[in-house]
């Protein structure tokens, strides 16, 4: 579901995305998907754009955070957090700096491998 995530998110053209292995780290879920978009609608796009490709999986999120002010969007699948933010938001929180000893999940991205973005 977290590669799911992130490749709906780079069908909108996010930026940097990171899928973290939160599994030996956090108790709380067991992938964080973090990506940004340049502008409001960008981020916008891509919240859309995850939530209609994991709907088509049969699954909708517990909780959404942030979807009015698209500054910082939380979509929470329970096992999948996916963290959508705008570029200024992510350089100022910094979440994958938080979360640094959270390994790298490789994910398949068109036909090139990505690790991380």
């Amino acid at each position: 579901m977290a590669v799911a995530a992130a490749r709906a998110a780079s069908d909108k053209k996010a930026r940097d995305i990171l899928v973290l292995d939160m599994r030996e780290v956090f108790l709380l879920t067991d992938y964080f998907v973090i990506c940004s978009g340049n502008t409001d609608r960008q981020v916008a796009s891509i919240q859309e754009a995850v939530e209609k490709g994991l709907a088509a999986r049969g699954v909708k999120p517990v909780r959404r955070e942030g979807v009015q002010h698209r500054r910082w969007v939380l979509l929470d699948y329970l096992d999948v957090v996916v963290h959508i933010f705008r570029q200024e938001e992510r350089e100022y929180y910094e979440i994958e700096r938080l979360w640094k000893d959270a390994p790298l999940l490789e994910w398949e991205e068109s036909d090139r491998a990505v690790t991380g973005g």
